[in-house]
């Protein structure tokens, strides 16, 4: 198939059902190695974002502040998604595929879901605890800035912070999804902008890119602690996985159901 040429539906799903497939075989250390990276590079969305913040928060009211902060929310995704790196937001609907299809086992994919989200929180920690001593310290980022970016995330009620995360779940299962059905990387940034700006224009909590703030926040404030930490992230977690999973076993798994034997072969 060219790089031009569009797929046709068929061949889109059994894409979706192949990759489905292919999480699965990455030997577990390839798989958390790839995940730490993408808790690193899920960062530069906080970097980008701060720096928006800093720029413009003395020019505008804070709606249209917001509004253009959001603006460098999808660079941390674009990053992550096009050099394929394993993002657990991301990963949560292909990977059930092969289980709703009683091909794989649930172990298997708690196993994977598991590395997966250790790992991206582990990258995370480790990018936000450098960039809350090197972006302020460098004049980038002032500390008042990084507290406000991360406070947002640990101000709601906790059944506000599920259904936030439910919805951020879903967009990014759909987002996973949609990525397969297109061939050039300029159609795939698109979809990334369009899927993560929406995400963060409205706020919703994603768990990674949301760890990364609320923790970076934490390092700086003697306000946020771990108590604080832990009630943003087992909703948004939970919040995530149900959105993403929901997705595909509700709406999607039956596309699927008969291409999966032809995904099968190919791996």
């Amino acid at each position: 198939m060219s790089e031009n040429s569009q797929k046709n539906p068929d061949e889109i799903v059994e894409e979706q059902a192949r990759f489905g497939f292919e999480i699965y075989e990455l030997k577990n250390w390839k798989l958390f190695l790839s995940a730490l990276i993408a808790g690193l590079e899920i960062g530069f969305s906080l970097v980008l974002m701060g720096y928006l913040h800093t720029v413009f928060k003395d020019i505008y009211p804070p709606d249209v502040l917001g509004l253009i902060v959001s603006f460098g929310y999808p660079i941390g995704f674009i990053f992550v998604i096009i050099g394929r790196s394993e993002l657990f937001t991301e990963q949560t609907a292909l990977a059930m595929i092969p289980v709703l299809n009683k091909s794989k086992n649930f172990v298997s994919l708690l196993t994977l879901w598991g590395l997966v989200l250790l790992g991206n929180l582990i990258g995370g920690l480790i990018f936000s605890y450098g960039f809350s001593w090197f972006g302020p310290a460098k004049g980038f980022v002032p500390e008042s800035t990084l507290i406000e970016l991360g406070e947002k995330f640990i101000k709601e009620p906790i059944g506000i912070v599920m259904g936030s995360a439910i919805l951020a779940g879903w967009m990014m299962g759909l987002l996973g999804w949609l990525i397969t059905s297109v061939q050039e990387s300029i159609s795939r940034i698109v979809l990334i902008l369009l899927i993560t700006i929406i995400i963060g224009m409205a706020g919703l909590h994603h768990c990674i890119v949301g760890s990364v703030e609320v923790l970076t926040a934490m390092w700086v404030s003697d306000s946020i602690d771990y108590k604080d930490y832990w009630q943003f992230l087992w909703p948004s977690v939970l919040g995530n996985l149900i959105g993403g999973a929901i997705f595909v076993s509700v709406l999607k798994f039956g596309l699927t159901t008969n291409y999966i034997s032809a995904a099968k072969k190919n791996n």
